[in-house]
């Protein structure tokens, strides 16, 4: 089984890679969704995360009050890093019991989206890492639209980023999200013919995907 890890910049068109990906019939697992699911009441991770940061993270029906946890770790890149300790080994962990379940299935290709694929140091959990691009004035166009931001802040989340050009750098694979979504359409259907045959020419081994 084959792991692609899908990232790259904010407001490049990822998910609807993903998408994409998806409605051609393969396997997806979002690390957003997963990162949900570590702090649901009951998990571990939440009780971390309370032990960390108090009950004021909590709402009165004991689920996580995510914006109180955001104002707390902006402000706070000690925070931050703590909360990051807390939830990537649980993605990670969680992640890769995914994995073995969709190999046990007889998956041949697993898409796996991850917005910061590089910034978690998860590369390690996939095979091959497909970036999305688009130019700087795309992003911020779509960045300013999705969000309601003006062109200054929309410019300023761009530039809190790790640059795209990094990602790029150590992508195996770039599909570049400038056009319509049937020139995407078009770029996606022809990337994933090759990863399946590239999955299916790959030796059987077990997931190195513990991350």
């Amino acid at each position: 089984m084959m792991v692609v890890g899908v990232t790259g910049g904010i407001a490049t068109g990822k998910s609807a890679v993903v998408e994409q990906f998806r409605q051609l019939g393969a396997a997806v697992i979002s690390a957003d969704e997963l990162a949900r699911e570590i702090v649901r009441p009951g998990e571990e991770a939440l009780a971390q995360l309370v032990a960390r940061f108090g009950q004021d993270i909590l709402q009165a029906d004991g689920t996580l009050d995510r914006k109180a946890l955001a104002e707390i770790i902006f402000a706070d890149p000690a925070a931050r890093q703590d909360l990051n300790q807390i939830t990537h080994p649980a993605i990670a962990r969680l992640a890769a019991a995914r994995f073995a379940s969709l190999q046990r299935q007889g998956e041949a290709l697993v898409i796996y989206e991850a917005p910061l694929l590089f910034e978690a140091g998860a590369e390690s959990r996939v095979d091959r890492v497909l970036v999305v691009t688009a130019p700087a004035e795309v992003q911020r166009r779509r960045l300013m639209a999705r969000d309601g931001l003006d062109d200054q802040a929309a410019q300023a989340r761009i530039t809190a980023q790790m640059p795209l050009a990094d990602k790029v750098r150590r992508a195996d694979f770039v599909v570049e999200n400038a056009g319509s979504i049937d020139e995407l359409a078009t770029q996606v259907r022809e990337l994933y013919g090759r990863l399946l045959m590239l999955a299916r020419n790959l030796p059987e081994t077990s997931p190195e995907t513990a991350g």
